[in-house]
This record gives C-alpha cells, sequence and structure tokens, in this order.
C-alpha cells in the first residue's frame, strides 16, 4: 500500500533526485562569531532557493513522466509503483486489449540490381483498362532491370477525370509492397525532372500485344540510351500468352496485392457491402448501357431515331474512334453489342434468377433512363444503385470523378454472391478474372451472340418460355467462372481470351477437370 511522505521528510532528503543535496535544519539555523545573523539570512535564502529549484525540477519530471504514460501507456507504466486500486488496473489492461498494436507491417527487402534508366508511363483508357496496364508496366520494368515512375492515369478520354493515381490507388502500399521486385518513384531525380521539362524526353507507343522480348530487344536499348523512355500508350502492350511464367505470376500480383484502393474508396465500399448484406444476398449487374459505349459501338437496339442520330453524332466527335459506319442490327446479330435492358431482364428470368434478390447495377447512368429500365426493375423489383444506398455527402468528393466511382462498382463486384456483365468490357473481363482468383467465384458470362438469337425468337413466338428459359440455361450451364483453360489463337490476340479474365498461370488447381468454354 502506498503512504504518502511527511513534509518534513519529503525537503529535508532530496537525494532521491540525483541532486546529492542535503538540508539541514540544524545547520541553518545555528552559527557563530559576529556574522551569525547575516549568515543565518543568507542560510534562509539559500534554502529557499534549493527548496524552489526542487520544486521546479520535481514538477518538471512529474509533467515528462505524465507525457511518457500518455504516449506509452500501460505497457511501460504498468510495471512502476501506483496508487490506483486492483479495479482500476484491470480497467487500464482492458482499454489496452481495444487498442492494436500501430506496429508497421514488416516490407520485403529491397531488390538490389544495376539500374538501366527509368521508364514512363502514361495509361489511356477507363479505370480497368489502366490497371491492367499498370500491371503490364511493372512486369516490363521488373523484365528490363529500370526504375519505374508511378504512372500518369488517362485524364483526356471521354470520362474527362481528373484524378492522378494517389487519388485512386494507394501509392506507398504500390511502391513498398513491390520494393522486392523493382524499384519504383513518385517523381523522376531532379536532374532527369529538369530535363524532361526543358522537352528532352524520348516518347513513344509501344506495339500492341507484344511479348517481353520486343521491350527487351527494343525498348531497353533506347533506355539506356537516353536514360528516360517515355511509352505514351498502355492498353494491350503485352501479350496474353507466351511469357515467362515469372512474368505472368507478377502480373496477378499487381493486380491482386499491389494495386490497392485508396482508404477512403475502400471505406466507402465497405459501407456498401454492409448495407447490401444487411438485406441478403445480392446480384451485381455490369450493365454497360451508357452514352458513351452505345456511341463508340454504334449499337443502337431499342433507341428512337433523336437517340440515334445524338449517339451518331457524339462517335463523330470523337477522332479516337476510328469505326464512324456501323451496322447496328448485323453488329448485334454477330454478338458485339451490349445487352438491352429489356435483353437483360429476359435473360436473368430465364436463368431462373430470384427476382427478391438485390440487384446492384454497377454502371453509370443508363441511356434512355427510367424508359429503358423498366422492364427490368418490373422484373426485379429490388434494383439499386450506390446513389440510391448513400447520402449525397458520401459521394461528394467522387462526383466528376468516374474512375473513383468505378473503383466503388469494382469493390462491390468482387464481393457479391453473382457477377453477371452484359458486355465483355474491361471491367467485365479484369473482375472475372479476380473472382476466379478469390476462388472461383459465381460470375455469369453471358453468350450475347446466341442469346440474341434465342431471345429474337422468343418475341416472335418461335419459342415459347419453357423453351426458351431451357435453352438459355442449357448454354450457360459451364459459363459459371468455373475453371477453364485460357482460349489461344495465334496471331489473332483480339480474339483470343484476355490475361486478365482469366491468369490461370496463378490461380488454385481445382479438382476439376479443367475444361474449354
Amino acid at each position: 500500500m502506498c503512504k504518502p511522505e511527511s513534509n518534513s521528510n519529503k525537503w529535508q532528503d532530496l537525494g532521491w533526485m540525483g541532486l546529492n543535496l542535503k538540508v539541514h535544519k540544524e545547520r541553518v539555523g545555528s552559527g557563530s562569531g559576529s556574522g551569525s545573523g547575516s549568515g543565518s539570512g543568507r542560510g534562509r535564502v539559500k534554502l529557499w532557493m534549493i527548496r524552489a529549484t526542487s520544486s521546479v525540477i520535481l514538477w518538471t519530471c512529474i509533467v515528462q513522466l505524465t507525457a511518457i504514460g500518455d504516449l506509452w501507456g500501460p505497457r511501460v507504466l504498468k510495471g512502476w509503483p501506483s496508487c490506483f486500486t486492483h479495479e482500476s488496473a484491470s480497467n487500464s489492461r482492458a482499454m489496452d486489449i481495444q487498442f492494436p498494436s500501430s506496429r508497421p507491417p514488416l516490407l520485403p527487402p529491397k531488390r538490389v540490381y544495376k539500374n538501366n534508366g527509368y521508364l514512363m508511363v502514361s495509361c489511356n483508357g477507363g479505370l480497368n483498362q489502366m490497371r491492367a496496364a499498370i500491371c503490364d508496366m511493372v512486369a516490363i520494368a521488373r523484365h528490363l532491370n529500370v526504375t519505374l515512375i508511378v504512372p500518369e492515369l488517362d485524364k483526356t478520354s471521354f470520362w474527362a477525370d481528373p484524378s492522378e493515381f494517389q487519388d485512386i490507388f494507394d501509392v506507398d502500399h504500390f511502391i513498398t509492397s513491390l520494393r522486392d521486385e523493382v524499384r519504383i518513384l513518385k517523381e523522376l531525380p531532379t536532374r532527369l525532372k529538369l530535363k524532361v521539362e526543358h522537352g528532352f524526353l524520348y516518347s513513344m507507343p509501344p506495339i500492341s500485344w507484344s511479348d517481353i522480348s520486343y521491350y527487351k530487344n527494343q525498348i531497353l536499348p533506347l533506355i539506356q540510351k537516353y536514360k528516360v523512355v517515355h511509352l505514351n500508350r498502355t492498353d494491350a502492350r503485352l501479350a496474353n500468352n507466351g511469357q515467362p511464367l515469372e512474368i505472368q505470376k507478377l502480373r496477378c500480383r499487381v493486380n491482386f496485392s499491389a494495386l490497392k484502393f485508396t482508404p477512403q474508396i475502400e471505406e466507402l465500399g465497405r459501407k456498401v457491402i454492409s448495407l447490401l448484406r444487411k438485406n441478403g444476398p445480392f446480384l451485381v449487374l455490369h450493365l454497360r448501357y451508357e452514352m458513351d459505349m452505345l456511341a463508340f459501338s454504334g449499337c443502337t437496339q431499342g433507341c428512337n431515331n433523336d437517340e440515334v442520330e445524338e449517339l451518331t453524332r457524339m462517335r463523330y466527335a470523337y477522332p479516337w474512334w476510328k469505326e464512324k459506319i456501323i451496322n447496328s442490327d448485323l453488329k448485334r446479330r454477330d454478338g458485339l453489342c451490349p445487352l438491352t435492358p429489356e435483353e437483360t431482364a429476359l435473360t436473368l428470368r430465364a436463368l431462373d434468377i430470384d427476382r427478391n434478390i438485390q440487384i446492384y447495377i454497377a454502371a453509370g447512368e443508363i441511356y434512355g433512363g427510367e424508359r429503358r429500365t423498366t422492364s427490368l426493375s418490373k422484373e426485379y423489383p429490388k434494383l439499386v444503385r450506390k446513389e440510391t444506398l448513400l447520402e449525397p455527402s458520401d459521394l461528394r468528393f467522387f462526383q466528376n470523378h468516374s474512375s473513383q466511382m468505378a473503383a466503388l462498382d469494382y469493390l462491390v463486384s468482387l464481393e457479391s454472391d453473382i457477377f453477371v456483365p452484359t458486355y465483355d468490357g474491361n471491367m467485365a473481363k479484369v473482375v472475372a478474372g479476380h473472382r476466379r482468383y478469390l476462388g472461383f467465384k459465381k460470375t455469369i458470362l453471358l453468350n450475347r451472340k446466341l442469346l440474341v438469337d434465342l431471345i429474337d425468337q422468343y418475341n416472335n413466338g418461335i419459342l415459347n418460355w419453357d423453351r426458351f428459359s431451357s435453352a438459355v440455361k442449357e448454354s450457360h450451364a459451364h459459363r459459371m467462372g468455373n475453371p477453364s483453360k485460357r482460349l489461344v489463337i495465334h496471331d489473332k490476340p483480339k480474339e483470343e481470351d484476355y490475361f486478365y479474365s482469366n491468369p490461370e498461370e496463378c490461380l488454385e488447381p481445382s479438382n476439376d477437370l479443367l475444361s474449354r468454354t
């Protein structure tokens, strides 16, 4: 038990503070000779100064110890003598448990290599096209033993999103998590940066679908010559197949581990998922029926004349959309158009998707608005979007940032019970591959060419509902994200399976035999 010291003892012996000061009342009060009075006065002054100085030092120590206690917590102070009761000590330990250690995670050791130069890249396209490109560029930089500068994101495409890399991805995690493979910097060293700012930069687009040998034989000599090379296009610049296993695995590591979204995006994603989970299972429908998709593809099924004209004007307004004259009907029959909301409703119903399941629409604004989504909402009344689940204040900082909105949809899509894309664009492919990596989660990959034919037969009365539904289910029995071999078509990389849609080199082996879909 702690007992307070008496005042007389406390001030008479201060040696415990390391001051080696002894105060003796006897010496202060006694004296002899003619100067005893003045000596006694001087002694009192000395005593007062000693006491004042000691008090200041004592209180300074107390303040410092208190600050240390707040900083280090019970882990340090728990071994000190305390006048707290046993109950207070127990409460202190309970509070200590509530706060996990803030010790930073262990970082992989840095890979040491002779740096052959610096690689700058400017990504093009939407979020998921850029995501795949970043994975490719990391693998290329690693193979060439160069330093990669954090990629620049596209700000000039149709979406005009001004977001920087660090606005979407956790840039520090990206750099540190890959340090055992490749050196990544946020910007060029000062000397080279000044040189680039003065216009001395070799910039070029690499050839699409190139083997890694192209980069070693063609790009590396340029980097060694100019010290810095800028690749100004990055979409589909590395071949899907025929690459060394370590290249393929590094592409996966970047995609599934190094490219984490910012804490703000991940926190909002968790909130959306939690809101959905409270009401049971949910399906994510990537309904790619936005204005830009229809204008680019030339698909106008179900659009009125004014809408067809508007989409055509938009297609001609963007010079990088090369195809201008498009036969919508022919393209649809070839399975090259996204399913319309009406076609999607029929398909989901034919697949026996429970009409009471929540359907989260992962997309931008649906072209044609409510007029085009009426049939879908009639069949599936529990349609939701991030805008209906969240408060406007939650999305305030995401407005006019399409890539950040797409990142939110990406997270929700990964966690859904079922994922259904209505078009095989970049998001559909990358999410499908990521869901395979997460354990072959159910992903319904629609055969659009077959579906539009069956839908037309049903609408024209050639097939009744039972035959139509049976044909749809039968044709998609093996298109549910099952393990499968990636389709390889030599000399036709655009027609073969995309690496990121089925990164089989990185997937856990299945007990089932791999089948070709």
